[in-house]
């Protein structure tokens, strides 16, 4: 790549516009469900679709397509039965011998497929990585006594220098391998897509979000997306011979600098915390008592976790509700619960609210003017705009 181009962090911001259009224009039932963000979800997927008697009313077919790729990288003595499998979830790969042994803790397979005189044990992640599980013992597991046995990393895309530790001799096979075969097995069976259209539906929509993915369905956001690769000097991607691979080390560049600013800006929000805690500890505790007959502030804490933990409480006397300085992603689930609609709401800003008890809403939420750049840099001790904000949410009691 040309010493002149911007860096990623300018060409991820470039795209940005284009590629949030064309995700947001598409829809599919994986995302609005957030389903596939975490690997139980899809190894519940994928356990349905390998077991023959499941309401899917493939039979065995998903089962031999999936054989078919593992016994594909294997010799012919080695290869697997194509069907034939029980199909187990969430299994104890640890022996009985360790156990007794010590303290060693489960080693848990995602998905094991076993016959009498064969089985593979899966491992199901983003990437083909063992990530901490033990190869030996997956394998050892599945082989049980005598049986042939082969350890998949099933995963939705390779990355072989991440395979170690026994993991470079597992098989490696892709979701968009096994259900690019098994759309064009459907693609033939017209009978089954008339006596099943919800299944076909639910596939079909599998499909598109883990085979086809996402596409930039305007012509414009392409010219965009064209122009940021000219502009930043990465358009020297279209000229390699191996398109996958640059595709590839293109994604694998964008996903590391957006993993990244995800760490960073998780930073940034932990560091808005424990500024805003000690504002609230050194100035506006002070600052609302002197302005209150009752209900005076008495603690100040931050404790929460979950959807809950981007907040500062104000713990109040005389039995007075509680009120919260939440941001971030708090922020978001308490103006999604507001009885009230925060117009234009600013998730850059603070916000205010009563404690919510239990499932109901919380009564009230003011946007105040403070901004999280001001509470990260320090705001003043004089500074009573979030004051302001608390009384008046305060005058609701």
């Amino acid at each position: 790549m040309s010493a002149e181009k911007a860096d990623i962090g300018g060409f991820v911001t470039d795209l940005l516009p284009a590629l949030s259009r064309s995700l947001a224009e598409e829809f599919n039932v994986f995302r609005v469900m957030h389903h596939g963000t975490h690997e139980k979800q899809l190894s519940n997927v994928f356990a349905w679709l390998l077991r023959p008697e499941a309401t899917h009313e493939l039979g065995d077919t998903f089962q031999r397509i999936f054989l078919d790729r593992v016994n594909a990288g294997l010799s012919t003595e080695d290869k697997l039965p194509s069907a034939g499998y029980r199909v187990f979830q969430e299994v104890n790969t640890t022996g009985e011998d360790e156990t007794a042994d010590g303290d060693v803790g489960r080693d848990i397979a995602d998905i094991l497929l076993s016959s009498e005189d064969a089985a593979v044990a899966i491992e199901n992640y983003g990437t083909s990585d063992g990530h901490g599980h033990d190869y030996h013992r997956y394998l050892a597991h599945a082989a049980g006594s005598g049986r042939r046995a082969v350890v998949v990393l099933l995963c939705i895309r390779r990355v072989a220098h991440l395979q170690r530790d026994g993991w470079e001799q597992a098989a490696v096979v892709t979701y968009a391998e096994v259900l690019r075969d098994l759309k064009a097995h459907i693609a033939t069976d017209g009978v089954w897509r008339r006596r099943h259209p919800e299944q076909h539906f639910f596939l079909e929509q599998m499909f598109h979000h883990f085979v086809e993915g996402p596409t930039a369905v305007n012509l414009n956001d392409q010219l965009t997306f064209i122009k940021a690769m000219c502009d930043t000097g990465e358009s020297e991607r279209y000229a390699m011979a191996h398109r996958d691979r640059a595709a590839a080390e293109f994604a694998d560049i964008f996903a590391e600098h957006a993993r990244r600013q995800f760490e960073e800006s998780r930073n940034a929000l932990t560091e808005v915390k424990a500024s805003l805690r000690s504002f609230a500890l050194r100035a506006l505790r002070d600052q609302v008592n002197e302005k209150l007959d009752s209900g005076l502030i008495e603690t100040v804490s931050a404790r929460y976790r979950g959807g809950w933990q981007w907040c500062v409480q104000l713990w109040r006397a005389d039995d007075h509700p509680a009120l919260y300085l939440v941001f971030g992603h708090t922020a978001v689930v308490t103006v999604q619960r507001a009885p009230e609609l925060v117009p234009s709401p600013d998730y850059l800003r603070v916000f205010v609210t009563h404690l919510p008890s239990g499932p109901n809403p919380p009564e009230r939420v003011i946007q105040t003017e403070v901004s999280l750049a001001e509470v990260m840099a320090g705001l003043a001790s004089d500074d009573v705009r979030l004051r302001d904000a608390v009384l008046a949410a305060v005058g609701t009691d």
